[in-house]
C-alpha cells in the first residue's frame, strides 16, 4: 500500500495504464537572420492553433462540467496573449539565433522553473499550466501527434506524472476508472476538474513509491484518504469490491429522495435549493431534488466573452432559468467580480489585496451603467418566476440605498417603456463580511432576506485565505468565532422578520446540519452534489434534538470540541436509523 492525497472521493479498481510524459525531444535547431520572419510566423501560427484548440476544448468541457471548471481554461488561453511570454520566445530567436521550436522550449522551460522555484504551492501548479500550453505549442511546431488515451480496452486507472487540465479534458469517465498522479495537489486545475467529472483521484504518491507503477498492474484507488493498492492480495479486493458496491447503491437510494419533502419529523421544512452557474447546472440540481437556486453566480455569464453581455443575452438567461424552476425561488446575485475573479476586457487596477479591494458592489455602484443593465435585465426576468436581487458584499446601509437607487431607476425607465416587471421584487444582501454581521439589525431594516455566504465569512473572518497552502489549516468552519457571527445574523433577521439561508459550503456540511435546524434558518444553498444527502438526513432528525445539541456547542472553547459533539451526533444518528 501507498498513500497519497485523496483529491477526488470514490473507490477505483481496476488495470493501470501508465501515460507517457507528454513532452518531445526538440533538436537544438540554428536558423540565419533572413529567417527569423519564417520563426515568428511559426510561433503566430502555433499560437492562433493552439488557441482554436483550446477553446473547443473548454466549449466541449462547459457542457460536461459547467462554466465554473471550464474557466479554467481561460487561464491557458492568457499565457498565450501573455506579452511576457512571447517576448521570451522572440528575444531567444533574435539573441541566439534559434528556430522556434527550441525557443518555445527554452522559454517554457524558463518559465516551469522560475514558478518551481517559488516556495508557494499555487504558483507550483500555474507552472503545469505553462507546461502544458507550451508542450501544445510544441506539438504544432514539430508537426507530432498528441499522446492519447486507449479508448478500445477494457476501463482502467490512469497513471502520470502529472496531469494537465488539456489532457484531463479528453478523458471519458467511462473508460478512465480513476487517475493516480505522482506530484499535484488538491488546489490544482486537474484536481478542480476530476471532481467536476466525478472521477476518483489520487495525487501525490512519489514520496511513497518504492518502484514505479508500470501498466497492467491491478490497482485500488480510494480518492477519499488518498490510499493505494499496488496488485492487491484478493481479500483486500474483496473488501473494497464491497466498499465499492455500497457506495453505488447509496448514491441510487439517495435519488428516492428527490420528490421528498425537506422536512424534519416534528415538522421543520427547510429549503433546500442549489448554487449554480449554468442552466447545465441547474438541470443537474433538478435533477438532485433541488427547490430553488439560492444562488445564481451571475459573474459567469460575464467571463466568457469578449465583451460586456448586453440586456437582452441577461434577460434571456435569467428568463430561461425562472421558467425551468417552474415557481421554485431564483436568488440572482448581481456582479460579483473582483479578488479572483477577472474579466480579460475590464481592467481592475492592480491592487496590494484585490480581495479587500476593487470589487463586487464596489465595482456596480462606480459602474452604474452596468449595473442597471444588469438590474433591468432581472427585472424583466422577474415575471416569469419567483425572481429576488442579491447584492455581495455588502458592509453598510448606505451601500444597500444606492443599489436601491439605482433599481428605481431601472424600474422607471421599464415604465416609460411599457415593459412588466414585478414591483415587488424582494431584495437581499450577502453576509459574508465580519461589518455585515455587527450591523445586521441594521441591515435587516433594508432588506427582504439575508444570506449568508460562509466561505467568505469565514475567510475575513479569521484572516485566513484558504487558498493559501502555508495556512490552509488555519481555515476552519466550525471556529467559535464564525458561529457566533452566524447566530448574530441569524437572530437580527428573525427580530426583524426577514428570511435567512445560508449559501456557502457549509450550508452542505452534513455536520452542520444541527446548527441550522436549531437557529431555525429558512433555507440552505448548496452544490447539487450534496442535497440528497442532506435530504436524507434531514428527514430523520427532529429540530428539538438540534437544539439541545446547539446549546452545548455554545458551552465549547474550540472547534475540535465543537466538532467532536457534532459527529457524535451524526454517529447516534447512524446507529437510530440501522436500528430502524
Amino acid at each position: 500500500m501507498i498513500q497519497g492525497i485523496g483529491a477526488s472521493m470514490g473507490i477505483a479498481i481496476g488495470k493501470s495504464f501508465v501515460l507517457p510524459n507528454w513532452e518531445w525531444e526538440v533538436p537544438d535547431n540554428k536558423v540565419d537572420v533572413a529567417d527569423f520572419a519564417r520563426e515568428f510566423e511559426r510561433v503566430y501560427e502555433g499560437i492562433r492553433t493552439s488557441k482554436f484548440e483550446i477553446q473547443q476544448i473548454k466549449d466541449e468541457l462547459r457542457e460536461v462540467v459547467g462554466s465554473d471548471e471550464s474557466q479554467i481554461f481561460d487561464a491557458h488561453l492568457a499565457i498565450l496573449d501573455d506579452p511576457v511570454f512571447m517576448n521570451e520566445i522572440q528575444g531567444i530567436i533574435q539573441r541566439q539565433y534559434k528556430a522556434a521550436e527550441v525557443a518555445v522550449k527554452e522559454a517554457i522551460d524558463h518559465f516551469v522553473t522560475m514558478f518551481d522555484l517559488l516556495d508557494d504551492d499555487y504558483m507550483k501548479e500555474r507552472a503545469l499550466d505553462i507546461k502544458d500550453v507550451g508542450n501544445r505549442l510544441l506539438k504544432h511546431l514539430l508537426g507530432v501527434p498528441e499522446v492519447t488515451l486507449p479508448s478500445d480496452t477494457q476501463p482502467f486507472i490512469l497513471i502520470a506524472k502529472e496531469l494537465s487540465p488539456s489532457q484531463l479534458a479528453h478523458i471519458n469517465p467511462d473508460h478512465v476508472l480513476g487517475i493516480v498522479t505522482l506530484a499535484g495537489s488538491i488546489t490544482s486545475h486537474s484536481s478542480i476538474m476530476a471532481r467536476a467529472l466525478g472521477v476518483p483521484l489520487v495525487v501525490g504518491v512519489e514520496a511513497s513509491l518504492t518502484e514505479p507503477i508500470v501498466t497492467g498492474q491491478t490497482l485500488i484507488i480510494d480518492g477519499s484518504d488518498g490510499t493505494v493498492y499496488i496488485d492487491p492480495k484478493e481479500d483486500i479486493i474483496s473488501l473494497y469490491n464491497e466498499l465499492h458496491d455500497r457506495q453505488t447503491e447509496a448514491k441510487r437510494k439517495l435519488q428516492h429522495f428527490a420528490e421528498c419533502n425537506a422536512e424534519t419529523p416534528d415538522g421543520k421544512f427547510l429549503r433546500l435549493e442549489a448554487n449554480i452557474s449554468s442552466l447545465k447546472e441547474l438541470e443537474i440540481a433538478l435533477a438532485g431534488g433541488a427547490t430553488g437556486v439560492g444562488l445564481f453566480r451571475t459573474e459567469f455569464l460575464y467571463m466568457d466573452r469578449s465583451r460586456f453581455p448586453k440586456e437582452e443575452e441577461q434577460y434571456e438567461v435569467y428568463r430561461s432559468v425562472a421558467e425551468r424552476l417552474g415557481g421554485e425561488p431564483l436568488v440572482i446575485r448581481t456582479l460579483d467580480i473582483g479578488g479572483d475573479k477577472q474579466l480579460d476586457y475590464f481592467e481592475i487596477p492592480e491592487e496590494d489585496n484585490p480581495f479587500l479591494g476593487y470589487r463586487a458592489i464596489r465595482i456596480s455602484l462606480d459602474r452604474k451603467d452596468l449595473f442597471k443593465t444588469q438590474l433591468r435585465a432581472i427585472l424583466r426576468a422577474s415575471i416569469h418566476g419567483a425572481v429576488k436581487v442579491m447584492y455581495p458584499l455588502v458592509t453598510s446601509v448606505d451601500e444597500i440605498r444606492a443599489a436601491n437607487v439605482v433599481l428605481a431607476e431601472a424600474m422607471r425607465e421599464l415604465d416609460a417603456e411599457g415593459i412588466p416587471y414585478d414591483r415587488n421584487i424582494p431584495i437581499g444582501v450577502m453576509i459574508e463580511v465580519p461589518a455585515a454581521v455587527i450591523i445586521a439589525d441594521l441591515l435587516a431594516q433594508e432588506v427582504d432576506f439575508f444570506s449568508i455566504g460562509t466561505n467568505d465569512l469565514l475567510q475575513f473572518t479569521l484572516a485566513v485565505d484558504r487558498m493559501n497552502e502555508e495556512i490552509s489549516h488555519l481555515y476552519d468552519p466550525f471556529h467559535p468565532a464564525l458561529l457566533r457571527m452566524i447566530k448574530t445574523t441569524v437572530e437580527a433577521a428573525k427580530e426583524r422578520g426577514i428570511k435567512v439561508g445560508v449559501c456557502g459550503e457549509l450550508a452542505g456540511d452534513m455536520r452542520a446540519l444541527p446548527i441550522w435546524l436549531s437557529l431555525d434558518v429558512d433555507g440552505l444553498s448548496m452544490s447539487a452534489h450534496s442535497i440528497l444527502p442532506i435530504k436524507e438526513r434531514l428527514l430523520s432528525t427532529r429540530q428539538d434534538e438540534c437544539r439541545e445539541v446547539w446549546r452545548n456547542l455554545q458551552q465549547c472553547r474550540t472547534s475540535s470540541e465543537i466538532i467532536g459533539k457534532l459527529e457524535a451526533f451524526m454517529e447516534l444518528k447512524d446507529e437510530q436509523t440501522a436500528n430502524g
